[in-house]
Order: structure tokens, then sequence, then C-alpha cells
């Protein structure tokens, strides 16, 4: 059977190739950072990570993880509710809440788990999520786990939320749902207006952090400081992978019921391992680093402020920011590719977004800024976008 189904794959991956769409991975040979080193031994600057705070190879965050693979072991073999909770899982949910200002918090192997566990064990078909047409891939999947009635409103668009929450009135529950961070656009959820129409309406509100903790608000505390509305969010999801290290584990943090209904009955927690001491460990000092100072943060932030202020200078179409992602728009697929092929050539890495991970048409190199880099590194990838913009007719 599977020589029909092969043919039918092969077609497809065709297809995929033939339309540009087609995505490769490249090998590095280092650790990740604002420099780093290609599998073939060359060097390039990183400009696609999400390490906005530069804190993937912190030698404070490898120490911390060393120390805990010879305090606390390797892996925990288990589930949580079994016998795979230690200490410092504990310590690290108390940390995330003092970070966000809430009641409790829960850890997931990933944010993709914790946003695919969260609405099928809170809501039932009497009930209503509303979800930005933007949201992440993983809040969607989790929408479609759950049986509640779905509206889906306009990006950032309150008259077509407030549209959705008058037709949802028929429902019992009703939870709004939205990234912080929207992240192939870079703009931020304006959450005060949110929270009034929760508010309006008798709606809970669910905000995924992933791409906006550590980088938007005075502090880099989210996008609950950047609109002071701590107390009027409901639920938030996020990961340890961007701006918390770079690494993995998730995490959903709350109202203290949700938390608790989440660990009786969110199957991704209830059926995947805890996640490593070492992780958790480094997880702890990244919190601990993170209340020491705020330079890492401000570092980001200019960086970011400087890099789109040269970019729009020199022609480019941007997207309208608010956070680390700066999206140089081609609307072309291909040539997104070939754009970023070129980039490489100058010692630039950076990646070609185009469908599905986008809208058709509406294909970008996607710039991602961290603290890790500096002025000179600014200028060069500025330089090799104008020099790659002039070659292939994007700048005049």
């Amino acid at each position: 059977m599977y020589g029909k189904f092969q043919e039918h794959l092969k077609d497809e991956l065709t297809s995929i190739k033939e339309a540009g769409l087609y995505k490769n991975e490249r090998n590095i040979a280092s650790p990740q950072s604002a420099e780093i080193t290609l599998e073939d031994g060359s060097k390039a600057l990183n400009f696609c990570a999400n390490n906005y705070l530069g804190l993937a190879d912190s030698p404070r965050l490898i120490e911390a993880a060393k120390k805990a693979m010879d305090d606390r072991g390797f892996g925990m073999s288990s589930v949580r509710f079994i016998c795979g909770t230690q200490d410092l899982h504990k310590r690290l949910e108390a940390a995330i809440s003092d970070f966000f200002h809430t009641e409790d918090t829960i850890l997931y192997a990933s944010c993709f788990d914790a946003n695919g566990g969260l609405f099928e064990p809170l809501l039932t078909a009497e009930d209503a999520i509303i979800s930005d047409s933007l949201n992440h891939a993983s809040i969607i999947d989790g929408v479609r786990l759950c049986k509640a009635v779905r509206y889906r409103y306009v990006n950032a668009d309150m008259s077509d939320l407030e549209r959705c929450l008058k037709e949802a009135s028929a429902q019992r529950f009703r939870i709004i749902c939205t990234d912080g961070v929207f992240s192939m656009d870079g703009n931020v959820a304006p959450m005060d207006k949110i929270c009034d129409l929760a508010d309006k309406y008798e709606a809970l509100v669910m905000v995924d952090e992933s791409h906006s903790a550590g980088v938007v608000g005075k502090t880099g505390h989210g996008v609950a400081e950047q609109f002071n509305c701590y107390c009027r969010i409901d639920v938030f999801t996020g990961t340890l992978g961007k701006a918390f290290g770079g690494t993995v584990g998730g995490f959903t943090t709350g109202r203290k019921e949700i938390i608790e209904m989440l660990r009786q009955r969110s199957r991704p927690y209830l059926f995947s391992n805890s996640l490593p001491p070492m992780i958790v460990a480094a997880g702890l000092e990244m919190f601990k680093m993170l209340k020491e100072s705020n330079e890492l943060h401000d570092r980001q932030q200019e960086n970011v402020t400087y890099f789109r202020d040269k970019m729009i200078a020199a022609g480019f179409d941007i997207k309208p920011t608010q956070s680390a992602i700066v999206a140089v728009m081609l609307y072309d697929a291909p040539l997104s590719q070939k754009f970023a092929a070129k980039m490489a050539e100058e010692g630039i890495f950076v990646t070609g977004f185009y469908y599905p991970v986008v809208p058709k048409g509406q294909a970008r190199i996607r710039v991602q800024l961290s603290a890790a880099h500096n002025k000179e590194h600014l200028d060069k990838a500025i330089a090799a976008f104008v020099k790659v913009g002039r070659e292939l007719g994007v700048l005049k």
C-alpha cells in the first residue's frame, strides 16, 4: 500500500517545491548566539532566532543547568502526578506567578502543549471561544480540541471583537483569546481595550505571552505591564523557549481555580513527562537575573529602534512593530527565499516566511532583534539588506 501513498507524497512535495514554498533547514554547529558557526565552518550573524534577551548561551544559565544535573539527575522519567514533581518545579511555578502577578502556574513541555491543553478541560459545547484571526497555530489547535462554539475576529480589530461578543451572548461562558505579540507582524494586542470589552460582555481573557514576555512593557513583563491590566487577564500562556533562555518548556499561569482544574484534566500535562531538572533550574536562574536588572530588556529595545528606523530610512516596507520582530515585506514567496539566500552569502542569517506560515501574497523576511546584538552587528545587517535589496529590485 505504501507505494501508492509514497507517490502521492512525492507529488505533493514536488508541488510545494515548484510553488517556492519548500522549507529547508540550516545546521548550526555552535551555541545559539548573535554570531553563530554553521556546519561548514562559516560564520554568520543570526537575526532569525527568538533569543530576544540573548540568554540562550548565558554562562549563568548553563552553570545552573549543570549543577542541577549533578544535584537532581538528568530526567524525571514520569509525569507530575505520579512521581515526576521536584521542589524545583514548584519553585519555578512560583517564580512565573511572581513575574506575571498571578495566583498559580502549571508547567508543560512546551507552550504548544500549554495552549493545546487549555481549552478542553475548562469549556464545553455550552461555551464560546473568541479568537484573534492571527493567533498562533497552537491556540488554533487547542481550540479545535474543544467543543465550545468558535468565533473569530479580525486581527486586533475591536469593532469585530465586539461583534463576536454580541453573537456569543447566547453561550454560558465566553473567553477571548489572543497572542500578546503576533509573531509574524510584530504588533501588540490592545489588551486594555480587549479587557474593557471583556468587562462589558462578561468574558474571560486569555493571552499567549510567548513573543511578548521579556520584550514589551516598561521592564519587559509583557502586555499586562504595558497596558496596566495585570488583574484583568484571567490566564496567560508562555514559553521558556524565547526570551526566557531559549530552551524548552511552556507554562500556563493565572487564576488558581483555572490552574487547579488544568492539573486535574489537562491531557498534555497528565500524559507527558515532567520538565528535566536542568531546564527548571536554568529557568529559576533566569528569573533571578531578570529581577536583578532591566539591562538586557533595555538593550534589546534600543536595538529594535535603531534597526527599524535605519531600515525604514533605507526605503524598506516594514510592518508597524512594538516588539522585537521587524517584518520586512517582500510579498512574493520565491523572492523571500532568494533574498534570504543572498543574505546568507553576506554572512547574515535570516529566513523567508511565506504561505502557509503567513497568508498568500504576504511573504516577508522576519528579522528578530536580540540584546546580544551590538551596533556593529546591526550596521552589517542593514548594509547587507540594502545591497541585496538593490540587487533584487526591492529598493530603487
